[in-house]
């Protein structure tokens, strides 16, 4: 069988350098979903919401490339039971950082392959990340130092910047951190014969 087209149903910077860096041939597209109507009155858990997200972004795309694979992908934070969305601004960025200071938090990141509009893989994994306390000090110069890319972030920070001194310990995979359970996905990819196994 010919080798589907591979298209990510994200304009993520984090998820495409993740996948190119992996050596992933693949197109990106905006999906165009409205996520907060998807999260608007939804009860199921934060693990259910990601991919209940992950795949509407993917099942859009995949409705204008129905012969294409599409991957698609979503994450969420959660603490103390509320999940957090990316902040609209660095005030609200800083409001969110203080909320988290001193406190563990968990990402739940989810991961989907639509073709046709079928669903045909989905992955969740989740990450405990425990972030110091944090001196106002501190965050004003974080803040002034990342400035707007920070505002892409669900959580306020890049793990791969200077987001990694905000944390004492980190539990699970640094991929899925980024937004991307990246080596499940490799995996699920060379099952399907769009990477050499």
């Amino acid at each position: 069988m010919p080798i589907p087209r591979l298209i990510l149903a994200s304009t993520s910077a984090s998820r495409q350098t993740m996948l190119q860096n992996a050596g992933v041939m693949f197109e990106a597209s905006a999906p165009g979903v409205d996520e907060a109507a998807v999260k608007s009155g939804y009860s199921g858990t934060p693990a259910s919401l990601a991919a209940a997200l992950a795949l509407a972004k993917a099942s859009a795309v995949s409705a204008r490339h129905p012969q294409a694979l599409v991957m698609g992908a979503d994450q969420l934070l959660v603490c103390g039971g509320e999940i957090y969305d990316k902040p609209r601004d660095l005030s609200e960025a800083a409001a969110h950082l203080r909320a988290l200071s001193g406190r563990t938090h968990e990402l739940v990141t989810a991961a989907c392959l639509v073709q046709g509009g079928q669903q045909q893989w989905l992955h969740v994994e989740h990450v405990a990340l425990t972030m110091r306390g944090l001196s106002d000090n501190f965050l004003g110069s974080y803040l002034a130092a990342e400035g707007a890319q920070i505002l892409h972030c669900v959580g306020a920070y890049r793990l791969e910047g200077p987001g990694a001194q905000l944390f004492t310990r980190i539990e699970g995979d640094y991929f899925t951190v980024l937004g991307l359970p990246l080596l499940p996905l490799l995996g699920a990819l060379r099952s399907r014969g769009v990477l050499a196994a």
